[in-house]
């Protein structure tokens, strides 16, 4: 389904096709439940629209309202919505299980400074050739990594095998 084709899924006007309706307006008054044509009218007099906010009700519901009006409104609600959303952003640092002291230093290091920005870390350490029959050892490597950022970081989950790779998510520690 298209994104035109929901936008147009609102019931309203002539196309409500229901004998009945229980019927409000804009302004909270309760007409109770009224002919379809009876609410037609009362809305053409207003000057607003009939929408169908209930389809599956019994009797249906239907309120008297300024379509336009309400859609901006919903639209700016969406708007405000995604403004206050928080991006969860990933970064990712790879190892490998023959990895130097120093290496790892030098990349934690850098991990510790995305984590006080507010990211979280995946570190990942690559298995090569034989190296994928002990995936332990890429654990030791993680384990030694997360002793040293344990101090500011939460782990997400326990470093686990995937594919050719052993990952471990961290995320930074909540004040």
């Amino acid at each position: 389904m298209s994104r035109d084709n929901r936008k147009s899924d609102v019931i309203m006007n002539e196309d409500i096709t229901a004998k009945e309706l229980r019927c409000t307006s804009d302004d909270g008054e309760n007409y109770g439940i009224i002919s379809t044509a009876q609410a037609l009218s009362l809305a053409e007099e207003a000057g607003l629209d009939l929408v169908l906010i209930a389809p599956d009700a019994k009797p249906p519901v239907a309120k008297i309202m300024d379509y336009s009006k309400f859609k901006y409104q919903q639209e700016k609600k969406k708007k405000e919505a995604k403004k206050n959303q928080k991006v969860i952003v990933i970064k990712e640092i790879k190892l490998s299980v023959k990895i130097a002291e120093n290496d790892i230093n030098y990349k934690v290091k850098h991990a510790i400074e995305f984590l006080e920005d507010g990211n979280h870390v995946k570190f990942r350490v690559f298995l090569k050739g034989r190296e994928m029959a002990n995936p332990e050892a890429g654990v030791e490597v993680l384990n030694r990594v997360w002793a040293m950022v344990e101090n500011i970081a939460v782990m997400d989950k326990e470093p686990k095998l995937e594919g050719r790779y052993v990952n471990l998510l961290v995320t930074p520690k909540k004040d």
